[in-house]
């Protein structure tokens, strides 16, 4: 099991890899945008884009984890449907091929025969990137790979992707918007029970580089296993003691005025908002607020799995909203699973975390907030 952590790393880091070169190509990446629509198309935007670059990462993904595990064929599931349609009206399968020249081919029907586009996608897809992590390379775990499956969202936080807003995030802090608000995630789940138990966060877009013009990335992972609970970040202590006492709240701004009035009646509380589900949980992963609230279900397995694996192995967790208010639930019940499609639900739906969710590193701030918000929402 170590050995899938470690391909994860490296397929995620050759996924930050592709986001960056579909960005630095501007004529490539406007030939990439299209809408979601019918079942795959989120509620919760007027506009939910569809890139290629998710397709092909997620795609990519799913080609180079078979090749190495082909016990979880089947079981890697992904944001994104893999069928493009091109300007001539054609309906593609976007597959990755064995070959790259098999590869350039297939995407430059996507991509009206823009050969020029479709091998520079290509060459990206198919580089051999290894990605070293000492931490990883010494991990010991005894799961099978055969009992586990994976959730892929090959861009989270679209939207902040396609609109690339190139703002750097601070020393000490975060964007509320931006590029460093888009993420790959890849999170591994227990195919019996849907716990989440290995996290692999990329952040492509997390500094420039030295020359001011390209970017690069940064990556977080954790497991949580039985007695394992291992993490790649440090949590450091706030220098100020003050700031320990007070309760930041991450939201969308989009969050309903009910929630954020409750949520303002929190003893030294305050309220902060930020782009992206999974740049929200990366923000509580490191430490940089205490908790994320999500009143409504706009959010789905893809986007929590991973971040969620890595919250377990610090002790936090991500915990049905709704189900902590109706029952008053306290501790870590009432955690998010993978396994299980929602009943009665179609297209996207299916897998959407539909009491909403809070997302923490201290489960006793779970109270606090259910209190704020018991009898409001």
């Amino acid at each position: 099991m170590a050995e899938l952590l470690r391909l994860l790393l490296s397929v995620a880091e050759k996924a930050a890899n592709v986001a960056r070169v579909c960005r630095q190509e501007a004529a490539l990446f406007e030939l990439l945008v299209q809408e979601k629509t019918g079942a795959d198309k989120n509620k919760k935007f007027v506009q939910d884009f569809k890139t290629l670059a998710d397709v092909v990462i997620q795609e990519m993904i799913r080609h180079d984890v078979c090749a190495q595990f082909p016990e979880l064929n089947g079981f890697i599931h992904g944001e994104e449907s893999n069928k493009f349609e091109n300007g001539l009206g054609e309906s593609v399968t976007v597959t990755v091929c064995a070959h790259e020249e098999d590869t350039t081919a297939l995407l430059a029907k996507v991509l009206d025969g823009d050969q020029a586009a479709a091998s520079l996608l290509s060459k990206a897809i198919h580089q051999d990137l290894q990605l070293r992590d000492e931490a990883a390379e010494s991990l010991q775990l005894s799961i099978s790979p055969a009992d586990v499956g994976i959730w892929i969202d090959p861009i989270d936080g679209t939207s902040q992707y396609i609109e690339g807003k190139e703002e750097e995030e601070p020393d000490e802090g975060f964007c509320p918007s931006g590029l460093p608000c888009a993420l790959v995630l890849i999170g591994v789940y227990l195919r019996a029970t849907g716990q989440p138990v290995m996290g692999v966060i990329n952040q492509p877009f997390n500094r420039k580089d030295s020359t001011g013009k390209g970017w690069k990335g940064q990556h977080i992972w954790g497991v949580s296993y039985g007695d394992v609970n291992v993490c790649s970040f440090t949590r450091h202590r706030p220098s100020n003691p003050q700031k320990s006492e007070c309760l930041s709240v991450l939201l969308s701004s989009s969050e309903r005025s009910t929630v954020k009035d409750a949520l303002t009646t929190l003893p030294n509380g305050s309220l902060m908002y930020a782009s992206g589900a999974g740049y929200k949980i990366l923000c509580v992963v490191q430490g940089l607020v205490d908790v994320y609230v999500l009143s409504e279900g706009s959010t789905f397995k893809w986007d929590s799995c991973a971040p969620h694996a890595v919250l377990r192995a610090l002790g936090g967790g991500i915990s049905d909203l709704s189900e902590c208010l109706r029952a008053r639930l306290k501790g870590h019940t009432a955690e998010l699973t993978y396994h299980q499609p929602n009943n009665n639900s179609q297209g996207v739906d299916r897998w959407a975390n539909r009491g909403g969710i809070i997302a923490y590193l201290d489960s006793s701030i779970i109270d606090k907030v259910v209190e704020a918000l018991a009898g409001k929402i």
